[in-house]
């Protein structure tokens, strides 16, 4: 009997979406949805917060933006090590600590000791995200990539907008610290449901290389087994993402050395802009909201309420996928920053019409948070297995910083007592630089990490 080999990708894309498949798709779109609430569980205890340790507005812009600090540290380092060592095994880790370090957090006792475990948890919080999102997408039958990847990532702001739903409900019977502990047990009984998910596939193949490296080989063959019988004579395994893997002739290069390589830095840059841009209205909305509301006239019941159908726009990212896998990534995305834009600018216009607030936060938070969340998919299909994790937590890790600027930038802008309308107007305007990055994105380079010009020249280069 020869010896077959077998494509990864094309078994995956021919087979429907096995058991297998589907528990790792269900169980990252967990961990999203416990991430979601864990980032915003802060924004909705500090009105609470505000009230037993006696703080003002301006002293909580660092303890709103320390977790971001160590999301984007986390997504930073985990990127690279993931693309060495493997995404289960670094998720894993990441699971846990957001679960013990939240947990933690409920005992806390002042200001100092809250922003520093925060800080900490960001860690955890900024680690799982792009991992969970890079597994998830090594999983995924190639036409239905996009849609699948924003199905799973919208976990993150579904959990964010449960949490101001569950924080209406717990806070008054009992208390901010119920918030952290719920939020510190989800996650630990997660890790436990995670044993049974599967290293990726496309990754052991990367790992394997070309050699007869037979235990390697055997390990795929056994993943691979709960996706669908194998042929007959499948004994070797391999990967054909197109030239660009292979840069410039040489050894094929991984991590941050294939994230700034030639073929990538350019499309990479305007992918840290615009999650960078989209993470400044994401922050800034959902940490401050309930207090500009608040203080805008609402009750507080009246504000978290609001505040909460922000987040939970993030639905949309499975339409936005869907269309994704269909037309131009980049441009469908760019139109969805645009209209955030435009209806983050009619909120500043609704004080005192509490049905027109509603329906602004509602149509802002769909489109904003269909946008974002379509972003590490879009990031995920750019990047090649060799550097996927890392392209994928670097944009997200660079984006923190978004994160950061948002807390700050409302902060600051409070201090200048800008109004109601003119916060608004300010917020506005990263939408638009966000759409503007895409815009030129979809304009200079493919969606594949090469330039229009290389890619017409090369079709097989788009076979990521």
């Amino acid at each position: 009997m020869s010896t077959q080999t077998v494509d990864v990708q094309a078994f995956i894309d021919k087979n429907p979406l096995s058991g297998s498949q589907r528990y790792l798709f269900v169980l990252c779109f967990l961990t999203m949805l416990i991430d979601g609430f864990d980032t915003a569980v802060i924004g909705y205890a500090a009105p609470s917060l505000m009230r037993e340790w006696s703080l003002d507005k301006l002293s909580l812009g660092p303890l709103l933006s320390a977790a971001m600090f160590g999301v984007a540290a986390g997504s930073l380092l985990s990127g690279p090590i993931a693309d060495r060592i493997g995404r289960k095994t670094v998720l894993l880790v990441a699971v846990f600590g957001m679960g013990a370090l939240t947990l933690i957090t409920a005992w806390t006792t002042n200001i100092a000791e809250m922003t520093a475990l925060r800080c900490l948890t960001g860690l955890a919080l900024g680690t799982a995200m792009p991992n969970a999102v890079t597994l998830t997408n090594e999983y995924c039958p190639g036409p239905r990539r996009a849609l699948l990847t924003n199905a799973m990532f919208c976990g993150f702001s579904v959990g964010a907008g449960i949490g101001g739903l569950v924080a209406a409900w717990m806070l008054p019977i009992w208390g901010w610290r119920s918030l952290f502990v719920l939020g510190g047990a989800l996650p630990l009984v997660l890790t436990v449901m995670m044993l049974r998910i599967p290293e990726s596939v496309r990754f052991l193949v990367s790992r394997a290389g070309d050699g007869d490296n037979a235990t390697a080989h055997e390990r795929i063959a056994v993943v691979l087994r709960k996706i669908a019988a194998l042929p007959d004579g499948a004994l070797r395994f391999a990967l054909h993402e197109g030239p660009k893997t292979n840069v410039d002739g040489i050894a094929p290069k991984r991590g941050l050395a294939l994230v700034f390589s030639k073929a990538y830095w350019g499309g990479s840059l305007l992918l840290w802009i615009t999650y960078f841009m989209g993470l400044v209205i994401f922050y800034a909305i959902v940490n401050w909201m309930p207090l500009l509301f608040k203080d805008a006239g609402l009750t507080p019941t009246q504000a978290v309420v609001v505040a909460a159908l922000f987040p939970l726009g993030g639905l949309g990212a499975v339409v936005s996928g869907w269309l994704m896998d269909r037309f131009n990534h980049d441009r469908i995305v760019a139109v969805g920053f645009l209209c955030t834009a435009v209806f983050v600018f009619a909120i500043g216009r609704t004080h005192g019409q509490l049905a027109a607030l509603v329906v602004c936060v509602m149509l802002a938070g769909l489109m904003a948070n269909t946008s974002q969340a379509s972003l590490p998919g879009l990031a995920a299909c750019y990047y090649p297995t060799l550097g996927r994790a890392t392209g994928v937590a670097w944009m997200m890790g660079i984006g923190r910083f978004g994160g950061i600027a948002g807390s700050f930038l409302v902060a600051e802008l409070a201090r200048r007592q800008f109004t109601f309308e003119e916060m608004f107007m300010v917020l506005a305007v990263p939408g638009a630089v966000a759409a503007a990055s895409l815009l030129v994105k979809s304009l200079i380079f493919a969606g594949t990490g090469v330039s229009r010009r290389e890619l017409r020249d090369d079709p097989a280069a788009s076979m990521h």
